[in-house]
């Protein structure tokens, strides 16, 4: 399935009244989505988890590319999206359709198996055809075990436990999170992420630790409610170790 969801904070803000307040301003600018395409071959899947993984690095690859930045030939493209809600659109391609989509500019992210394209962002009615043609559906993605526990010092994009989502929408949610993350993170700490090539993993929350996560002050994606959800719904907590040290002792 798509996602056009937003990611549910502004740099450096936390709050629900600014979050509001910035998602009405954010509704009156241009819209532009962020194409994201997951080679989804019918005899050779990948596992779910390393999609999800692999589509949220894609975001932060995107993001860190010097094209994206300053005069690059993608930064006028990349500001005007994050002026606007931060949608991520997710479809699947195969044979010829990956092909046609890699002759597009772009950038190729590689996981353990899965591969996800992404694109600069696009008007949200100006996809161009090679995209636009591919499918939001079959996306559906199992784990053939499942996965293992995250290592202590690696980023976690914490997935909502009591949210039924197909991958697709949770490949962008995740992407979200890792956007949010982005954001929050010093110029040094960033650096030092993509040097590292940006690991990180995606999990699911223990439902009993849901709740404490989202009050945290961790960044917390919140759904805008266009596919699959209600509107509002918290769907990924980001837990960097950079901001984890940053947050005030509880108790």
């Amino acid at each position: 399935m798509t996602s056009t969801e937003t990611a549910g904070q502004q740099p450096g803000n936390s709050s629900a009244s600014a979050f509001t307040q910035a998602a009405n301003d954010r509704d009156a600018a241009p819209q532009f989505v962020l194409p994201l395409v997951a080679r989804i071959e019918k005899a050779d899947p990948p596992a779910r988890t390393d999609a999800l993984e692999t589509a949220a690095r894609a975001v932060l690859v995107l993001l860190s590319d010097e094209r994206s930045a300053g005069d690059g030939e993608w930064a006028a493209a990349v500001r005007d999206w994050q002026d606007a809600r931060i949608r991520k659109v997710v479809r699947r391609a195969r044979g010829a359709e990956w092909r046609r989509a890699g002759a597009l500019p772009g950038i190729k992210v590689t996981g353990a198996r899965a591969e996800v394209r992404v694109f600069p962002p696009v008007p949200l009615d100006g996809w161009p055809k090679e995209l636009a043609r591919l499918q939001v559906s079959g996306t559906e993605l199992d784990d053939p075990e499942p996965p293992g526990a995250p290592a202590p010092d690696r980023p976690v994009l914490w997935l909502n436990p009591g949210l039924e989502m197909s991958a697709g929408k949770e490949m962008a949610q995740a992407g979200h999170a890792a956007h949010l993350t982005w954001w929050e993170l010093s110029g040094v700490e960033r650096a030092a992420w993509r040097a590292a090539g940006f690991p990180l993993s995606v999990r699911s929350a223990a439902a009993a630790e849901w709740e404490t996560l989202t009050r945290s002050g961790l960044p917390v994606v919140q759904d805008a409610g266009f596919t699959e959800i209600a509107p509002g719904s918290c769907t990924v907590v980001a837990d960097h170790p950079a901001l984890r040290g940053a947050l005030p002792p509880t108790g």
